[in-house]
């Protein structure tokens, strides 16, 4: 239960925090929190794989996108931004990191959270903010990776840590 909460928690935060400081503010949100979130769709997927994988992180991405909007009305574009975008991201990290099952844990997070990277990069901002900017993509897929990353290591430690 703990992962889906800071799974949902971190996409609102996000969501709210891009809301309040704008597209400036969306390469620190994507390393902190969305890098996160990669690391944490794909613990999720080896804790659920076989039991409703697709439903229910549906649901932990419409619930976050509905939360977001709750808790401020006026973040309503960047609450749909962000379902859109992390249903079509969670899409493609989930493609990969099935693909790459005879990998260990880190190799595939890092091969999926790039990939899923690459997509929420593209679509959150250019639907949040109604344009393509070239800038904001680049910087959020670099520090989604980079937190991505981080997240994959802390996540592949506590695995190790409960199997040991």
């Amino acid at each position: 239960m703990f992962p889906v909460l800071i799974y949902v928690s971190a996409i609102v935060c996000a969501n709210l925090l891009v809301a309040q400081f704008g597209p400036w503010f969306s390469p620190i949100n994507a390393f902190l929190l969305i890098g996160l979130d990669l690391s944490l769709r794909d613990h999720l997927h080896d804790r659920w794989a076989g039991r409703s994988l697709w439903p229910r992180m549906l649901a932990l991405i419409a619930a976050a996108g509905t939360v977001s909007y709750l808790l401020n009305p006026a973040a309503g574009m960047i609450a749909v931004a962000s379902v859109v975008a992390f249903c079509a991201a969670a899409a493609v990290d989930a493609a990969v990191y099935h693909a790459t099952q005879r990998w260990g844990f880190l190799r595939r997070a890092n091969a999926s959270n790039a990939a899923g990277a690459l997509v929420d990069s593209i679509l959150f901002p250019t639907i949040a903010f109604g344009a393509l900017l070239p800038h904001i993509v680049g910087l959020q897929f670099a520090a989604k990776v980079a937190g991505g990353a981080v997240f994959a290591v802390v996540l592949w430690r506590i695995r190790r840590g409960r199997a040991a």
